[in-house]
């Protein structure tokens, strides 16, 4: 199970980026790290600088076809990064194209509204993307973890870190499905 987690580099937020990885670590999969720039991402506890962490793979030389699944992390100024930079979005499309689950919390689902992945989906975030989610087309709820099957693929969804556990169960669960696991 190769999973993708997105990041640009400086905004993600550390804990919805290191929670979701260990649990892809702990259920034997191979977590890997892509951002827009080569070297190493800024992490964020909130609005304070938190650590650094090495990218393995930079959305250029990033392949779809190598992963089972994406994960994209939240904090307020990552997706907002990602959201500007036209091959994020292509990268973070291409795993709808492709029918391959993708999980996104907190302000993450931005990236998704960029990518024009939300229009009929039923999706959960931090509530201020609420509005955002809507005019995309999307239907937005207010719970814990959304799982959504009306797509072409899989999109798990979550609020905040508080969701984290239900998070990375419902994530993990789609992943294992999507890598024959």
């Amino acid at each position: 199970m190769r999973i993708a987690f997105l990041a640009a580099p400086e905004g993600v937020e550390q804990i919805e980026l290191t929670d979701p990885w260990q649990a892809v670590m702990d259920a034997a999969g191979a977590p890997r790290l892509v951002s827009t720039k080569p070297g190493r991402i800024q992490a964020y506890h909130h609005l304070d600088k938190a650590d650094a962490f090495a990218v393995d793979e930079d959305v250029d030389t990033a392949r779809t076809g190598d992963f089972d699944g994406l994960v994209l992390p939240g904090g307020v100024a990552n997706p907002d990064f990602l959201r500007t930079d036209d091959r994020a979005v292509a990268f973070v499309k291409a795993f709808f194209d492709a029918g391959k689950p993708v999980a996104a919390i907190c302000h993450a689902p931005w990236t998704l509204v960029e990518a024009d992945v939300v229009r009929g989906r039923t999706l959960t975030s931090w509530p201020s993307l609420r509005t955002d989610i809507r005019n995309a087309g999307g239907t937005w709820v207010d719970e814990e973890v959304k799982v959504c099957t009306a797509g072409p693929n899989t999109l798990v969804t979550s609020r905040k870190p508080a969701d984290l556990k239900a998070f990375c169960a419902a994530a993990l669960a789609e992943f294992r499905k999507a890598a024959g696991a």
